[in-house]
Parts: C-alpha cells; sequence; structure tokens
C-alpha cells in the first residue's frame, strides 16, 4: 500500500510480523472500517475473536495499528496508526534476513491481491452494469531505460493516491462512492532467451 512519498519499513522483525495472512488481511481492512474491535474482526474474517485479538496486539506491538480510544471495559477499538505500509524485498536498508522477510512479505501480499482480483472477477457479472463496466484490467510491455521506468512507476503511484484524501475522511466520499481496488505495478519481464522457452 505504498503512497506517493513512502517510508519504507526495514525491521526484520516488523517485516516478519506482518508476513501473517490473517495480519495482513486485518490491516487491509483498516482501509474500509476506520476503527475495529476484534469482534467486529472476528465477524469480517470468519476467525475467532480470540485469534484475531491475539493478531490485533501484534500489529499494535510493531506500530501498525494503534487504540482508537480508550476501552469500554470489555473491548479496546483499534484503528491504523499508518496509511503508508512499505517494503522491498532485497533492497536497500535490508540485510539478508530483512531482505528474506520482505520476500516473506510479497509472497503473502501477492497471494492476498491475487485472490481478491480473483474474487472480483467471479462475482463481476453481478454487480450493476455501471459498476462493472468502470473497472478493468490490462498489461503492456514496454522497451524503457531505468530512467524512465522510475518516471512511470512514480507517476502510476501518484495517480492511483489520487483519491487518498477520502480513504483518510469519510466526509469528503462523494455520495455512493464506494472502496475500489486500484492496483499498479511496473516490473522486468524476462526475456525469451532467459525463459529458455523461445516464447
Amino acid at each position: 500500500m505504498a503512497r506517493s512519498d513512502p517510508t519504507w519499513i526495514t525491521d526484520s522483525t516488523a517485516l516478519r510480523a506482518l508476513a501473517h495472512p490473517l495480519r495482513w488481511q486485518l490491516v487491509q481492512l483498516f482501509d474500509l472500517e476506520p476503527t475495529m474491535t476484534a469482534t467486529r474482526c472476528a465477524e469480517l474474517t470468519g476467525e475467532s475473536v480470540g485469534t484475531c485479538s491475539y493478531h490485533l496486539n501484534t500489529l499494535a506491538r510493531y506500530g501498525f495499528i494503534e487504540p482508537a480510544s480508550a476501552s469500554n471495559g470489555r473491548e479496546k477499538p483499534w484503528r491504523s496508526a499508518s496509511h503508508d505500509i512499505s517494503w522491498r524485498a532485497g533492497g536497500e536498508g535490508l540485510d539478508d534476513e530483512g531482505a528474506m522477510a520482505a520476500v516473506a512479505l510479497s509472497d503473502v501480499a501477492m497471494d492476498d491481491l491475487a485472490g481478491q482480483l480473483k474474487a472480483w472477477f467471479r462475482r463481476r457479472s453481478r454487480e450493476a452494469p455501471e459498476w462493472a463496466d468502470a473497472t478493468g484490467l490490462s498489461e503492456a510491455v514496454a522497451y524503457v531505460t531505468p530512467e524512465e521506468l522510475a518516471d512511470l512507476t512514480r507517476e502510476l503511484r501518484e495517480l492511483a493516491n489520487r483519491f487518498d484524501e477520502r480513504a483518510r475522511d469519510a466526509s469528503k466520499r462523494p455520495p455512493g462512492a464506494r472502496p475500489a481496488r486500484i492496483i499498479t505495478s511496473t516490473s522486468l519481464r524476462r526475456s525469451a532467451e532467459e525463459d529458455g522457452s523461445g516464447a
């Protein structure tokens, strides 16, 4: 969930803490509901309240979420501590242990993303046409220099984040607005020679 000027997570223990499918799912849910209790998380994930409470406390320990207000004596409401969770798999600022943790987190995030995309395309035909027709998936191959690719990555990130303010402040959302997943990705494609496939 990178923003236009991300702060990179470089602590290997924090990366490992987030590289858990349920913890990653919980962090993602805070984009949809600004505050949640363990009970609400259990309703949304199908896990037990105790399990959700344990993982929420782990996320809080590493600074990903924080108490939203004082406990009412029964349950503690939580909120996201940051809308910026960014990491580099094997990039600068990571030792070997951190690089391994970052790869594990990337795997969890990509598995979750693939699952959500598949779920969307399975239910797309049941959505109102104006919503279904407003979505899309595209792929392109571009021959670019490192500088051009860096510029493109930055521009796509800025475009994807144009509605960030609405995620943080519900009062800024127009009537009828719904949460939409906007995905940007730039990566190097292996050549046919590198693949050894000739395709």
